[in-house]
């Protein structure tokens, strides 16, 4: 009898430990926490969900970047080197090491999320291609933060308002623009630019809503023009090799959950971008942040010729300019791929 509880007890830890050997530690780095409803709401509960809703025998370690302690500038090499083996990938701040990314949200080239789909559609496979080349990651899927909007602090009546005034950005593309209308671009973190406003680092600042409010930025801002710059397109990244351990069914129900995923976040995006807006400027339904009382900008036809004037005279040649320097075939692909999409030669 001993000997039939041993060797039971036995065979259920060898069962164990076969198990074991069979789940695949998935290693991932998120969004910044600070970021908001889309990281804390969609984001972080999909990964630490992931294995009960995809079947897959997978045990998620899920850290945001800011939590981590590490840079999101870096994390195209952090997949390369598989430190970690999926990272919702932030394309402005990667884009230093592959600056094709950044062909998804140029300056002016989303207005709405209606032309952000069908470019990002039309791009996909592109930046999917080099990425796994030049870094061996492949590309799950890409959604937005939503668009990227202009906060002050002190009055202005449109963009004509920014010449003189120091303005946060957060790449290079937005820079450049950003010092063709007269202001003067001032390189931030998401997290060091509500203090920048607090102490008159910037004069205004620009970023999502949404982001902008959960950040605390209408504490030290009074105006707020809802005009989109971008649409702050992200990604989701996963290592070569970690990909290749899963079966092609296995691929394919991967592939499944982070479509899903994507398309909720979307949607969601898009919902709280309309919420946030009004919850900013003391307008009702305010569902999402917190309420604040900020001066809501209108914005003009000028002002929306001018951000149309973005992409052939300054985002386009500029990113041209950096992209064909790293990948020489950049803006011809973009070119043939996005350009009819968008009206572009």
């Amino acid at each position: 009898m001993k000997k039939q509880i041993i060797a039971t007890l036995l065979t259920a830890a060898f069962s164990i430990g076969i198990a074991q050997a069979q789940t695949t530690p998935l290693r991932v780095m998120g969004q910044p926490v600070a970021t908001g409803l889309i990281q804390q709401t969609l984001e972080q509960p999909f990964f630490e969900q992931l294995a009960e809703k995809t079947g897959l025998p997978v045990s998620v370690s899920y850290t945001p970047v800011d939590v981590s302690g590490m840079k999101d500038n870096d994390q195209l090499r952090f997949l390369k080197s598989g430190l970690f083996d999926i990272i919702s990938l932030r394309f402005s701040q990667v884009s230093r090491d592959e600056p094709t990314v950044l062909g998804f949200d140029l300056v002016g080239l989303n207005p709405n999320y209606e032309t952000a789909k069908t470019v990002i559609d039309a791009y996909f496979d592109t930046v999917d291609a080099r990425l796994q080349s030049q870094f061996d990651t492949k590309l799950l899927g890409v959604w937005p933060f939503g668009p990227q909007v202009l906060f002050c602090k002190s009055a202005i009546g449109g963009l004509g308002d920014l010449a003189g005034k120091k303005v946060r950005v957060y790449d290079q593309s937005l820079a450049q623009f950003v010092a063709k209308i007269g202001g003067t671009p001032v390189p931030l973190s998401f997290a060091e630019t509500q203090q920048a406003l607090a102490r008159g680092v910037v004069d205004c600042a620009i970023t999502g809503p949404s982001s902008a409010n959960s950040a605390g930025w209408p504490e030290v801002t009074t105006h707020m023009m809802p005009i989109g710059f971008q649409i702050a397109v992200q990604g989701y990244g996963i290592n070569l090799a970690t990909w290749n351990k899963f079966s092609p069914e296995q691929q394919a129900a991967l592939e499944e959950a982070f479509k899903t995923h994507t398309e909720a976040i979307w949607a969601y995006s898009e919902e709280i971008f309309d919420d946030a807006v009004r919850c900013n400027v003391g307008k009702q339904p305010c569902t999402t942040v917190k309420q604040y009382n900020l001066v809501e900008v209108p914005v003009s036809e000028a002002d929306l010729a001018l951000i149309g004037t973005a992409v052939p005279d300054v985002s386009l040649p500029a990113w041209a300019d950096v992209c064909d320097k790293m990948n020489p075939t950049c803006t011809a692909d973009w070119k043939r791929i996005v350009g009819p999409v968008v009206g572009i030669n």
